[in-house]
């Protein structure tokens, strides 16, 4: 497992977070905190992956926003409600979204869509994407810190800490999954798109 990681463990972190991915950081900061990988690498790897995908997205929706919005109904309703946060928090979202659960892939869409100039997105995009990265990475190696000091001898238990919080991530996406079947079948489909 330590291998895996070792060799795996910052590629895995530049997809994970390409397609939304603060439990692959938690487990990657964990996984710094007891020596598989370097946090400054872990923090990078995951910059670039959720700055990548933000941008790929503004693009999108910059350049082909009628045909993706054709061919992704579902996502009207999360749509509308970005583009009356972006109207009403302007910059403050730009900088944040990565922090809002199941409308972090759509909003850089609906800023492309918007009329905020490219460079601006990009500027506070890359202040987003550091400030989210620093902040999940440091979280999961802080996490780590505190177990040890709680538990001490933590290599016992590293597999059941590392199970614990694929658990809980996956956790967190079922009960969203859940609240969307509950409403209407186009929620339900939006949810499966985050």
């Amino acid at each position: 497992m330590e291998h895996l990681i070792e060799t795996y463990g910052y590629l895995a972190v530049l997809i994970g977070t390409f397609f939304e991915g603060e439990t692959i950081l938690v487990l990657a900061g964990f996984a710094a905190h007891r020596g598989y990988l370097s946090l400054p690498l872990v923090i990078l790897a995951a910059f670039a992956g959720t700055l990548c995908a933000d941008q790929l997205m503004f693009y999108l929706g910059r350049r082909h926003s009628q045909g993706l919005l054709a061919r992704r109904p579902s996502w009207r309703k999360r749509i509308d409600k970005a583009q009356r946060l972006l109207k009403r928090f302007h910059t403050p979202l730009i900088l944040s979204f990565r922090f809002l659960y199941g409308l972090r892939t759509v909003t850089p869409f609906v800023i492309g869509m918007s009329t905020v100039p490219a460079w601006k997105f990009i500027v506070f995009n890359f202040i987003g994407a550091l400030v989210w990265a620093v902040a999940i990475g440091s979280g999961g190696y802080i996490f780590g810190s505190a177990l040890e000091i709680l538990i001490g001898d933590i290599k016992r238990y590293e597999y059941s800490i590392l199970g614990l919080i694929t658990l809980t991530g996956a956790g967190i996406w079922a009960i969203h999954l859940y609240r969307c079947r509950k409403g209407s079948l186009s929620d339900a489909a939006s949810c499966k798109k985050t």
